[in-house]
Parts: C-alpha cells; structure tokens; sequence
C-alpha cells in the first residue's frame, strides 16, 4: 500500500476514532443528565424526555446536540495535542453557537408570546386560554437559556483548560487515547 493512502487511512480512523469518543461523551452526558433527573422528580427516563421534546422543541434539541457534538470532538482533538489551534477555534466557535442557538430560541419564544398576544381577542372567557399558551412559549424562551448558556460556558471551559496544558510545560497529549 502507498505511504500517501496509509496516511490518509491512518489519519481517517484516527478521526472516526475521535468522533465515537465524543460521540460516547454526549451520550454519557444525557444519561447523566436523565439519571440526574429521574433522582430529582422521580419520573420515568421516559417521561423526562417527552417533557423536554415538549419544552424545547425538536429543533432546539437537535441543534443543540450537533453544536454540543462538534465541541466535543475539537474537545477530544485537543486533549490528544493541546496546541491544535485550528481544532480549538472550532471547537470554541461550536461551544459559542450553543450560546447564539439558546439566545435565539429565548428571542423566538418570547416573540411567540407577544404574537399570541397580538392575535387573540382578549376576553374574560378566553383569558385561560391565552396563559396556557404564554406559558408554553415563555416556557421555550426560558428553557432554552437555561439549558443553553451553561452548557456553552462549560465546553469553553473545557476546550480552554485542555488548550492551556500547552503553555503549562506539561507535555501535551501526544499519544494519549491511542490504545482506546
């Protein structure tokens, strides 16, 4: 086999391999996140996970989830070798979109509110009517904050500490999560 094409295997398993690691860090993370949930409520895995498709949105969670992904695996790029600036800025430019993509969301659904707002007649008879459905919109523009923000401040952070390890004479991670 050509040394060119072995390269490029090499490097591409090497990028599947960081991929699935990021990918098994997501994971772990929504498992922690519904563990954490279910200890909190007492509700089924399942139930908890409705509630939040109800709450944020199929959109939001996808987004949210590719966003977190790619993070995840300039995280992992950059735990391997700490001086990967293009990796970091991606994977920091990622972690500021989970901000842009909740501050969106929250701008959305307070936008729906003011839209019910607007196009309902206001009445005694239809004034429950009109809170359930600002608070299901208020709901989204507040989830999505909340969920949001903090995750974007935490991939920063852990796509800046690992980073740091370059300066701090600490070798870097040449090598590291090669044997799996």
């Amino acid at each position: 086999m050509p040394a060119a094409l072995s390269g490029r295997l090499r490097h591409g398993g090497r990028a599947l391999h960081d991929a699935s690691r990021a990918l098994a860090i997501l994971l772990a993370m929504v498992s922690l996140g519904l563990a954490v949930g279910v200890w909190l409520t007492g509700d089924r895995p399942a139930d908890l996970a409705a509630r939040g498709e109800r709450v944020l949105g199929p959109v939001f969670i996808a987004g949210i989830a590719v966003l977190t992904l790619l993070a995840l695996v300039a995280a992992v790029r950059v735990w391997r070798n700490p001086e990967d600036r293009p990796w970091l800025a991606a994977g920091l430019q990622a972690a500021s979109g989970t901000a842009t993509l909740a501050l969106t969301f929250t701008l959305l659904g307070i936008g729906l509110g003011i839209a019910t707002l607007s196009e309902t007649r206001i009445a005694p008879d239809t004034v429950n009517a009109i809170i359930g459905t600002l608070t299901r919109r208020f709901a989204l523009a507040f989830s999505t904050t909340v969920v949001g923000l903090p995750l974007a401040a935490v991939l920063r952070a852990v796509l800046l500490v690992l980073a740091a390890r370059a300066g701090s004479g600490s070798g870097g991670g040449a090598g590291r999560g090669e044997g799996g």
